[in-house]
């Protein structure tokens, strides 16, 4: 047999064994020394945080400190655990009797926690000075098992300290979360990441570019097991001195400075050779959906830079690229890189699901370029406003100042009313019941009322039939004579007497006269829509935009007045001011 000893992966290598050994976890690492220090250590830990950033490590860490006795077996609980005596030692391994790890995911039930954590929690433990119990992905457990272990971890015995670790805090019961002291670890910045590659490629005698390393740590997204596992294969993948070239090669990632020349012919509408580009970094290896993820990353990068220049000042950005992502974000407009953005992201999506990657991302090309030569709206008006006005139609005379935007839609003008008397009703020959039934009617003192009645009730058949049937001849609240429409329903007097009638509790006369040649709402409505069409068309600008773009037609009309009343219905309510309990 061979004495070669197993290979181990880096990940698992470089582990950290102390605090000291944790990369950019400086806020969680102080909080937890100063509460060993002054011997309050809580009873239970939450570790939060993306993957591969150290959670069950720090938890190991934290069971080691713990239960260190110190190589001469005297030490007390510690922040720098010696990693030589038994309990560091056995930890270390995972063989720890006291000190029991469980898996979340996999043991989710009840049953899990009452035979792994209820069933030994009150016995002290076997050697250690802390029986530990480490729950990673603990999100995973079912209601029915949190519910179980939250009188345990209310009120655990003395002996017994519980460590949880998971991606997903959100998942995690508040009631469980109170009762923990919680530490989010964050990514781990890029700094700090080039600077744990570089220390581990040095120990293991590999040569690697720092631009490979950029390139590493960009793809961990800040995740030191990522970064370390990446590391790991890129040494393998490289021979002699890892390049750059290949660990994109690896990473199946185009040429970043390739892809800043795409995103060049792109901005500048240069469609075949945007296309040209592409079909090159194709040739050369690259991804078309990485080339299209590059794309939208570049887009990202430079409209921060356009909004904070010194997002530039990134590590993990060669000093060429940040100079041209510089002058783009000086030179582009950021409505332009917003729509970008926007059909980058629709374009990832079709290229996902099209049976040929390839085409789909050159469709995306040719439409990115295309769109990248419309001008802004602002040079669109200024271009219409500087064309030639065309000469008005026949018929037609000066524009209006209320195509200006004065005029306002109406929703149907209202008819001729005859409103209830307000005076005092003569006692006479008039019963109780005929009191109440006219204080019920002078609720609605006009046809529009009823209209409105009609819409609340949500009655939009007979809304819509009442709209464009009624030519209102005289209304009086209780009375309605009107002439119907050719199109009318023979029955539209009757049934909106009933609908009233129901509605009101009170009895509507509605009869039929003849000769009302008064319009009907919906008519008033159009007369109204196509006198602002006109007014509309006769606007000098109105007719550039014709004359420039034949095929336009006007598909609504919004006035200034229209927009103020829209957002004022959009707007949110006033919040009456809280109550103060202090407040007398």
């Amino acid at each position: 047999m061979s004495d070669t000893p197993a290979y181990r992966v880096l990940a698992r290598k470089y582990r950290p064994e102390t605090f000291a050994d944790l990369v950019g976890q400086d806020a969680m690492v102080r909080t937890l020394k100063n509460a060993f220090e002054t011997s309050r250590i809580a009873q239970a830990f939450m570790m939060t945080g993306i993957r591969g950033t150290g959670k069950t490590t720090t938890a190991r860490i934290i069971a080691k400190g713990m239960n260190c006795i110190g190589p001469d077996g005297t030490s007390g609980p510690t922040t720098d655990p010696c990693g030589q005596c038994e309990h560091c030692t056995a930890i270390m391994e995972g063989r720890h009797v006291d000190v029991l790890e469980m898996d979340g995911a996999s043991q989710t039930k009840i049953d899990d926690i009452r035979t792994n954590v209820l069933d030994s929690v009150m016995y002290a433990p076997a050697s250690a000075r802390y029986k530990i119990y480490i729950i990673d992905e603990v999100h995973m457990l079912s209601n029915s098992a949190f519910n179980a272990l939250l009188k345990t971890l209310e009120e655990p015995p003395a002996h017994v300290k519980f460590i949880f670790a998971t991606t997903e805090i959100r998942k995690v019961p508040v009631t469980v979360l109170s009762r923990c002291q919680r530490f989010d670890l964050r990514r781990i910045e890029p700094e700090d990441m080039i600077g744990m590659l570089r220390r581990i490629a040095t120990a293991e005698g590999a040569q690697i570019t720092d631009e490979a390393l950029a390139l590493i740590t960009r793809a961990a997204e800040g995740s030191a097991r990522d970064a370390q596992s990446l590391l790991d294969q890129a040494i393998s993948h490289g021979a002699g001195e890892t390049t750059a070239d290949q660990v994109r090669a690896m990473l199946g990632l185009a040429d970043r400075g390739r892809v800043l020349d795409l995103f060049d012919l792109i901005m500048k509408g240069d469609a075949a050779g945007a296309l040209a580009e592409l079909s090159a970094q194709y040739a050369s290896g690259a991804d078309p959906m990485a080339v299209l993820r590059d794309l939208a990353e570049i887009t990202h990068w430079v409209s921060v830079v356009k909004i904070t220049p010194e997002a530039a000042e990134d590590p993990t950005i060669a000093p060429d690229e940040r100079a041209r992502g510089q002058s783009m974000a000086a030179t582009l407009p950021m409505r332009a890189m917003s729509r970008m953005w926007q059909m980058l992201l629709k374009a990832i999506e079709e290229v996902s699901a099209a049976p040929n990657a390839m085409m789909a991302a050159e469709m995306a090309i040719i439409r990115l370029t295309h769109v990248a030569e419309l001008p802004s709206p602002e040079e669109l008006i200024r271009k219409l406003g500087d064309a030639p006005v065309p000469p008005p139609p026949s018929g037609g005379g000066a524009p209006s100042p209320h195509a200006q935007g004065s005029m306002t839609q109406a929703r149907g003008a209202p008819a001729p009313t005859h409103p209830a008397p307000s005076g005092p009703t003569s006692q006479s020959g008039t019963t109780a019941l005929a009191v109440a039934q006219d204080q019920a009617l002078a609720r609605f003192p006009s046809f529009e009322h009823v209209i409105e009645l009609i819409r609340a009730r949500r009655d939009i058949k007979l809304l819509v039939e009442v709209e464009a049937g009624v030519r209102l001849a005289a209304y009086q609240p209780g009375r309605i004579e009107f002439t119907p429409t050719d199109t009318a329903p023979r029955d539209l007097a009757q049934r909106l007497g009933g609908a009233l009638q129901n509605w009101t509790g009170n009895r509507w006369a509605v009869t039929l006269v003849n000769e009302c040649t008064a319009p009907t709402i919906v008519e008033l409505r159009d007369a109204d829509k196509l006198k602002r069409e006109e007014e509309a068309n006769a606007h000098p600008l109105v007719q550039a935009a014709f004359a420039a773009f034949p095929k336009a037609r006007i598909t609504d009309i919004r006035t200034a007045e229209d927009l103020a009343q829209d957002a004022s219905l959009d707007a949110l309510p006033e919040v009456e001011d809280e109550w103060d309990p202090f407040e007398e």
